[in-house]
């Protein structure tokens, strides 16, 4: 079993200094936007974006200043994003604490997103950080495209194996495509490379998101229950879609007429399309391709002759597809 905290071992001097240099460019002269920001440094995630970004740039020598600016950006812009998911869900937990939007409401939720963004922004400018600007503005922009196709595509129920893959590597795969991306860049490395490492953490970012669709069906160890989110928010991803065109047109018309009833939040509405899921080998198929993805950037690192930030990168890439959560 991969093991983050063995992938963070190789970069530990690089994240301690990015401690100190994000809590510094997180603070306001606002008090309640301090005392909010206090909230969220208290409860940071596994930091998986900075982490690759920083790995990425050690490829190459040395992390420098451009390093820890691509890696702050990147993790404003992301935590701007999960704030403002928050708000479009209505939902009341993140990272098994209170939302944002739970304790300090929705108005305030938004303009934290909001100062996040103009925060990540004026960082880079600030900087002269202009090219990791405009790699970062691009993936935030696609993620915007990616949320809203599949809104568009949820809502009639029909998304395509292909539809399903562009919108997760426009949803999901993009940011993190840009961590690797900036990384290389912060190294003044030539356009092929930083290209290269943009597609090593675009395919990363496709596992990653089947990772995500395939934990959305496993089974809490509390209720004996499957997760069940994607379904209560008709989100068709990879497992029920393979499982959909492996179907019959009449067990497909049922599954689809159970799925599409928003009235219906039971647990039995999720064992149901779970199991048919499971009978059409959805989870085995996803698994599968995501298996393939990681595969796919696990060779697109094989020529760079860094061979111990290499192997800690393709611990990264395991750990991305084991975790648990």
């Amino acid at each position: 079993m991969a093991d983050l905290e063995k992938v963070k071992h190789y970069i530990a001097d690089e994240l301690r200094f990015f401690d100190g240099f994000f809590h510094a460019e997180m603070k306001t002269e606002v008090s309640l936007l301090n005392v909010i920001m206090q909230y969220l440094l208290r409860r940071k995630g596994k930091q998986m974006r900075p982490i690759l970004v920083f790995l990425t740039a050690k490829l190459f020598g040395k992390p420098n200043e451009s390093t820890y600016t691509a890696a702050a950006l990147i993790e404003i812009l992301h935590t701007a994003t999960l704030i403002h998911d928050d708000v479009v869900d209505e939902s009341n937990e993140r990272r098994g604490f209170f939302s944002i939007n739970a304790i300090w409401k929705s108005k305030i939720a938004v303009l934290l997103g909001d100062f996040l963004l103009a925060k990540g922004l004026l960082l880079a400018i600030h900087k002269k950080e202009y090219e990791i600007l405009d790699l970062v503005s691009n993936a935030v922009k696609e993620m915007s495209e990616g949320e809203l196709m599949q809104i568009q595509k949820s809502r009639k129920l029909n998304i395509s194996e292909s539809e399903y893959f562009e919108i997760i590597r426009k949803k999901t795969a993009t940011l993190i495509s840009s961590c690797s991306a900036c990384g290389a860049k912060s190294m003044k490395m030539p356009e092929e490379v930083v290209t290269k490492m943009r597609y090593f953490g675009e395919l990363l970012g496709i596992a990653f998101q089947i990772k995500d669709d395939l934990l959305d069906y496993q089974i809490n160890s509390l209720t004996g229950k499957p997760v069940g989110n994607d379904i209560q928010e008709k989100k068709l991803t990879l497992p029920l879609i393979h499982a959909l065109e492996k179907a019959d047109s009449s067990e497909k018309r049922r599954i689809l007429r159970i799925m599409n009833n928003s009235t219906d939040k039971s647990s039995q509405k999720v064992r149901i399309l779970r199991d048919f899921i499971v009978n059409h080998e959805g989870l085995t198929y996803a698994e599968m391709k995501m298996k393939e993805y990681a595969s796919q950037a696990l060779n697109e690192l094989s020529e760079f002759p860094n061979r111990e930030i290499r192997e800690a990168l393709t611990e990264f890439v395991h750990y991305t597809i084991e975790r648990k959560k």
